[in-house]
């Protein structure tokens, strides 16, 4: 493992530069929109001008800007149909249950029925965003946001879900699952320096480098109800959901000619090894490099390796102590004593990414203009092709923890570190840890090692016209088994999480643009679970449907 974590800092090391948020700077983070050819395509049109009407705020694409700053926002409203669904949850950051129980065990998805379906393409935000001049081709630059609900009007919180859920039985729980959005904390919120020269450098709550390569390399471009690896942080978190954003972070990128390099660290400070400050790790760096290949047969071919070390990350989940679970691995009693666990980790994690696009639609026509009139139609073939895969590896934390606070909620071992404890037995206040869940005290057949989790995806988006796309994607996660296996406990993988076991997640997606800050989309997802993942589900398979408008201003 000393050999793994060296290999990822050394990759760290390489890179210079970090991908931050589009709203923190004028250079473009490549990894979503790849640099165009410019013999392929037509020049980039004029940028929005500010708003100076109500029906131009609605109709045109007109920005809310004043002296350097600008509100921007989105709002995603919709409705599903679903196999096997839960109801509505006013808290958790998708308001549905798009996907079967976040792709890891214990799922909550139980009946069919319609309901809500809010932030299906895009997590519902509000913020402000400040580019101001400092210095000669120096700026100041600045991003805060909250996310939150559109049918609730609530901030976005997963750990108030999981609060919520605390002494109840998992047969009426909603959405009990973990999230890197926290109320306050649901956004990004950072400051920093940007030149076109010498890159972008920024501090505070940011996206992980891998949840910027899940957003610029996903075909579904990350959206809750047609993506796991939007729906679930775990793959933009390097394993664990809250850390796909880190809230005391510094991050650096820099674009050389069509290279990209990046690099971001998380501070240590506070107390319980910094977990109290609203960090989801106790330290971590990571690092990015990348860039594009034009005129590579008649497209772009872009591409990005990421790697990533988190020390003492935390995963929250919900233990249901006293619950029976049959031979095959299915819950048969539901005791309402449902209990927050916090599971410690060190993780390893390296994601590849790819994608190709062979052309695209061209910008429409200006109303009036000067130069030679843009061509209406597509340039080349309006098709992208992507693929992903990622690599992690949990082990031990290096600093075991028998009290904390993560995401303002105080979590407490009741045995107090004992040899043996693996967070199967809730404190008074219904929470638990689990330091042992990767070594010889995880409780299930002769002890456990590390886990090894990997996920791959492929997918194509395909512009049927200039403001039509259709969109397809297939994703896998597979996980090995990892408890030692005495006496065969696996012979039936279901039976505990530490077997092996696969997830598969299969999506289409119509979505059209009809108005310059409004699209219409409809599309559907089919999840299901086998083996370890899918122990203590109340079902194995989930279809939803979901239809909506989303309006991005």
């Amino acid at each position: 493992m000393v050999a793994k974590q060296r290999a990822v800092f050394l990759l760290a090391g390489m890179a210079l530069g970090a991908m931050c948020a589009p709203a923190l700077a004028d250079d473009p983070m490549v990894t979503k929109a790849p640099a165009v050819a410019a013999a392929l395509y037509p020049p980039a049109p004029p940028p929005p001008q500010a708003c100076t009407s109500l029906p131009g705020f609605f109709l045109t694409d007109c920005q809310l800007t004043w002296y350097g700053v600008r509100v921007y926002g989105t709002v995603d409203m919709g409705g599903t149909y679903q196999s096997h669904g839960t109801p509505f949850d006013p808290n958790f950051p998708t308001g549905a249950s798009y996907l079967l129980g976040a792709g890891g065990t214990g799922a909550t998805n139980r009946t069919p029925g319609f309901g809500l379906g809010p932030n299906a393409l895009s997590q519902s935000v509000i913020g402000i965003s400040s580019k101001e001049p400092i210095a000669p081709g120096w700026n100041f630059v600045s991003v805060n946001e909250l996310a939150f609900d559109p049918y609730s009007l609530l901030l976005a919180n997963a750990p108030m879900a999981l609060y919520d859920a605390k002494g109840t039985a998992q047969n009426t729980e909603s959405l009990p699952f973990d999230s890197s959005r926290w109320g306050w904390l649901a956004g990004q919120n950072a400051i920093g320096v940007n030149s076109a020269t010498f890159g972008t450098l920024t501090f505070g709550r940011q996206n992980a480098l891998e949840n910027d390569g899940v957003v610029a390399y996903d075909p579904m471009g990350a959206a809750y109800a047609f993506s796991p690896i939007g729906f679930s942080g775990k793959v933009a978190g390097a394993g664990d959901t809250e850390d796909a954003r880190w809230t005391t972070a510094i991050k650096y990128r820099v674009n050389i000619g069509d290279f990209r390099l990046a690099i971001m660290g998380q501070p240590i400070g506070g107390h319980s090894a910094g977990l109290d400050d609203y960090n989801p790790n106790n330290g971590a760096i990571s690092g990015d490099i990348g860039g594009d290949v034009k005129n590579l047969g008649t497209g772009v071919l872009s591409l990005d390796a990421i790697g990533t070390y988190e020390r003492d990350a935390v995963n929250i989940s919900m233990m249901y102590p006293g619950q029976v679970v049959n031979a095959a691995g299915y819950p048969v009693t539901f005791p309402a004593s449902g209990a927050n666990k916090a599971t410690l980790s060190d993780q390893t994690a390296f994601m590849a990414l790819v994608k190709y696009s062979f052309g695209s639609w061209s910008s429409p026509p200006p109303m009036v203009t000067k130069g030679p009139v843009v061509p209406s139609g597509p340039v080349g073939i309006p098709l992208t092709l992507y693929a992903g895969y990622e690599w992690i590896q949990f082990a031990s934390p290096s600093d075991p923890q028998n009290s904390f606070y993560d995401d303002g909620f105080a979590f407490v071992d009741p045995n107090a570190l004992g040899a043996a404890y693996h967070g199967q037995t809730a404190s008074v206040n219904l929470t638990s840890i689990n330091n042992n869940a990767f070594n010889a005290g995880c409780g299930t057949g002769g002890g456990c090692k590390d886990e090894i989790f990997q996920v791959f995806w492929v997918g194509g988006k395909y512009g049927i016209t200039r403001d039509l796309d259709f969109v397809v994607a297939y994703y896998e996660y597979f996980q090995n088994t990892y408890t030692l296996n005495v006496g065969n406990v696996c012979a039936i993988p279901a039976a505990h999480s530490q077997c092996a076991g696969n997830f598969y997640v299969g999506s289409g997606l119509l979505d059209w643009r009809f108005l310059p800050k409004w699209d219409a989309y409809i599309g559907t997802m089919y999840s299901a679970a086998t083996g370890g993942i899918a122990n203590a589900d109340i079902t194995r398979n989930n279809w939803a449907t979901t239809a909506g408008v989303r309006f991005r201003f």
